[in-house]
Parts: C-alpha cells; sequence; structure tokens
C-alpha cells in the first residue's frame, strides 16, 4: 500500500463536511413550528426520531390525538446519523436473543418477521424501495473468527433464517477485500435504507393519519397532574398529555431512573466521494447490501445512493457522566483511523477522497437490547436503549410501549425483555472506569480470541458486552 496514497485520504478528512451524509440536503417534508401557549392532546410523544415516529403512527391507526415534540428537527437525532442498516432483530442479533432467551427466540423471531414484512407492505404504498432488502454480509477478518461465525450460521439455522456459509473464495468473489477469511450472508429481514428518506416517509403516512408535530421544542420537565401529564418545555409553552411515550434514545431522559439503565456512547462514521467504473469493478459489491466484520470492535459499511461507501463504528466513546453535546461529534483522530481502516479493507480505493465525516450518540443499555416501563400510574411510557439497532426494531418498541400504557397483556409485553430491565451501570465516578476496563477486554479478545475473567464475569451476572 503506497504511503502517500493513503495519506492523501487520511488527510482528505480535514475538509470533510462535519455533517451527517444524509442530511446534507433539504428535507423532504414540511417544518413544523415550535410550540408556544398552552397546548393539548391525548398522547405526548417526545423525540422525533425512529420510534417516536412509529409511536406516533400507531396510536393514530387508533384515531387517538397524537402531537410529537422534537428538541431539534425531526431525525437530525440518531435516526438521521446512522448507516442506515435495517434490521428486523429486537434482540440485537438473533444470536445474542438465542443467548439470553432460548425459550422464547421461536416467537420473537416470528414476531420480527412478521413486522418486518407488514412494514415492507406499508411503506410500498407510501415511498416504494425505501428499504432495500439487500440482506447483510458478515466477515472473518482473524482466523479464530471463523469458528465463531460457523455457530452463529449453526444458530441461525435453527430459526429457519435463509443463510449461506462462505469460505474466503466465494466471499471475495461477492466483495473483494484481503483481509477476508470467511462470512456468512443473511438474507432475512435485511437490507439497507437512506435513513432520513425512511424518517421522511413515516412522518408523511403520520401526517396523513392526523398527527400534529412540533419541532425545535425541548420538553424541560414532565409532572403527574392527575389525570394528565403536565408538559413543561422551554419555549415557556405549558400544556397536558393524557399519557406520554419518551423516545428521547440516547439524549438526557426526563426520567431519572433511565440515567442508571441507559448511557451514551458516540459512534463515528465517514462518507467518501462516488467511486470509479474502474473501482467499483475492483471490489465488486455485487449485492450492494451493508457488511459488518464479526469482532467485537467492528465496522460496518455499505454503498451510498451516490456511488460512494459509508464506512463506521470501531471506536465507540463513552464520555465522562455520560456527556452529550454537539461538540463531541467532531473527532478527527477517529475519523482519519476509519480513512485508514477503510483503505486497508479496500487497497483499490487508495486516494479516495472522504466527503462527510460526523458522529452522533447511541443509546445502550447493559444487555444491549431496549429497555421498557411505565411511570405516574401508567401515564408515562418509555423504549430506550436500542445499542445501534434501531432502524429496524424501533416500530416493536413503540408498539411495545403503547401496550405498556394501555395495560394490556399482548405477544409483546409477555416477553421476558419488555418485562425486565437490564442491569443498571454504577453511578459515576464508578462507571467510566468499568467501561474503559470492558473496552479493553473486549479488544483483547479480539486479538485472541479469547474472553478473559473480566468478560467472564461479565457474562456470569448477565451484562451483554459482547458487541
Amino acid at each position: 500500500m503506497s504511503g502517500a496514497a493513503l495519506t492523501e485520504t487520511v488527510a482528505s478528512v480535514a475538509d470533510a463536511a462535519p455533517v451527517p451524509y444524509w442530511l446534507d440536503r433539504s428535507r423532504r417534508i414540511p417544518d413544523h413550528q415550535p410550540l408556544s401557549g398552552g397546548f393539548d392532546c391525548d398522547l405526548l410523544v417526545v423525540g422525533g426520531g425512529f420510534t417516536g415516529l412509529w409511536a406516533a403512527i400507531e396510536a393514530s391507526a387508533h384515531r387517538r390525538d397524537v402531537l410529537v415534540v422534537d428538541a431539534g428537527a425531526l431525525a437530525t437525532g440518531a435516526s438521521g446519523r446512522c448507516g442506515g442498516f435495517v434490521n428486523a432483530s429486537i434482540t440485537h442479533g438473533i444470536v445474542h436473543g438465542h443467548a439470553r432467551w432460548p425459550g422464547e427466540m421461536a416467537a420473537i423471531v416470528a414476531i420480527q418477521q412478521a413486522l418486518w414484512d407488514d412494514t415492507m407492505a406499508l411503506l410500498d404504498t407510501h415511498d416504494r424501495g425505501v428499504i432495500e432488502p439487500s440482506g447483510k454480509l458478515t466477515v472473518a477478518t482473524r482466523p479464530h473468527q471463523l469458528a465463531e461465525l460457523e455457530e452463529a450460521v449453526a444458530i441461525l439455522r435453527r430459526y429457519d433464517q435463509d443463510v449461506a456459509l462462505l469460505d474466503a473464495d466465494a466471499v471475495r468473489a461477492e466483495l473483494d477485500s484481503p483481509t477476508y477469511l470467511g462470512g456468512y450472508r443473511l438474507a432475512n429481514a435485511n437490507g439497507v435504507c437512506d435513513p432520513v428518506r425512511l424518517a421522511e416517509a413515516l412522518a408523511a403516512i403520520a401526517t396523513e393519519r392526523g398527527v400534529r408535530f412540533a419541532e425545535h421544542t425541548k420538553i424541560e420537565r414532565l409532572r403527574d397532574g392527575g389525570a394528565a401529564v403536565t408538559v413543561h418545555t422551554a419555549t415557556g409553552a405549558v400544556g397536558r398529555a393524557r399519557q406520554v411515550v419518551l423516545a428521547t434514545n440516547a439524549y438526557p431522559p426526563l426520567r431519572r431512573r433511565l440515567r442508571s439503565r441507559v448511557i451514551p456512547v458516540y459512534d463515528h462514521v465517514i462518507a467518501t466521494a462516488p467511486l470509479t467504473a474502474e473501482q467499483w469493478g475492483s471490489i465488486g459489491w455485487h449485492s450492494r447490501g451493508g457488511v459488518t466484520d464479526a469482532g467485537n470492535q467492528f465496522h460496518y459499511y455499505r454503498p451510498t445512493p451516490t456511488g460512494g461507501v459509508l464506512f463506521g463504528g470501531w471506536d465507540a466513546t463513552y464520555h465522562f457522566g455520560g456527556r452529550v453535546d454537539p461538540g463531541l461529534e467532531r473527532r478527527p483522530g477517529t475519523h482519519r483511523l476509519l480513512a485508514r481502516h477503510l483503505v486497508e479493507t479496500f487497497p483499490a480505493l487508495e486516494g479516495i477522497e472522504i466527503t462527510h465525516a460526523w458522529g452522533g450518540p447511541i443509546d445502550s443499555t447493559s444487555r444491549f437490547t431496549p429497555t421498557f416501563g411505565t411511570a405516574m400510574g401508567g401515564k408515562l411510557g418509555w423504549a430506550v436503549g436500542f445499542t445501534g439497532l434501531g432502524v429496524g426494531s424501533s416500530r416493536f418498541a413503540a408498539l411495545a410501549a403503547l401496550d405498556l400504557l394501555a395495560g394490556a397483556e399482548t405477544e409483546r409485553t409477555r416477553l421476558s425483555m419488555v418485562r425486565r430491565a437490564p442491569i443498571p451501570f454504577p453511578p459515576e465516578p464508578l462507571r467510566w472506569p468499568v467501561i474503559q476496563l470492558t473496552k479493553r477486554a473486549l479488544a483483547a479478545q479480539d486479538r485472541t480470541g479469547r474472553k478473559g475473567p473480566w468478560l467472564r464475569l461479565l457474562d456470569r451476572i448477565g451484562v451483554g458486552f459482547d458487541t
């Protein structure tokens, strides 16, 4: 690999636009005014990302008066900063779910497949092709990962998944990288999307159903007002809602108990200029689907709609105290590392320009699956903690939160992952060193293929730091 060309790619990070690739264009839905004065609604949804939009769509189907409020603009939080991978799994992957809830996984797989099919049908009537069901490729880049992938394929086949185990030649025939030693392709309920276009489609569906929106309206506090929740906003507006759904993702929660259940972890992403026909020919990528490698510290990447490559992951960062701040989204060292890893993965892309470099917080729980709950006598509910897989699982989460608010026993509320909260994170100042210790242990497992004593202890107590 030529050092000069690699330096050119890494150096281009300095000139990259510090905004998400998906948000660097005009939006296709109207702007919505902030709240002012008094207001009243049946259901207030706090957060205008995927979970909030799905909650609004599902509640409005039952003729509820729904108001969605976002502190910024719709889909400019985590939903507009992600890689656009769509995985229907509600358990952070079937393999992860099988390890945690083996007795429930057959039912869970049926639930998530039915939701995938229904979602694809719904979207096809509003914005055909917004999700591309291209499957997903998982690749091994270290020898010890090959056995892990074989085990994963065996588990996936137990649940009738359309999965193919691939040797090095088969993987490289599909997408050519000298780092690939093997992999598997999972076809079921996986694909890619333009996440902002998807959010705009959901917002349009919700609007057609009578949902109201308010943007640039920060909710400062919620108080139990007896028959309703009293809502105070930073704009001075005060209103009442019979029920409230918190869909705030990694941003500071309005419920104190969630601060111990969900932490914000910053993820960073780069996107390149369009590849030439020669560059595409050199690497293949015939499916144009999404790819992840199999480590704990992993990359995810996929083609962009304009013919470039989006490349993210690896250096997830927790900031002391769970800090969330726009200034943390730009991390030049991490973006340069991603650019270096991109060219190491695909040497034919030496010299490619990095056009966008951004970041954003991911909401993570200790078991890597969402947490659900209610408060204020069943007037307040929440669904947060997707750990990077919220695009595909947010509809299930929204439905589960609405079920809990209704006090309904359903196939969703009977699941252990909905009924039981994850183990809380320790408070600061202990939280930060515990997370750093865990990150080092995960990196060591990536190098050796063996879990050390710290990771084995976490396994025994039910903590899910496994990816």
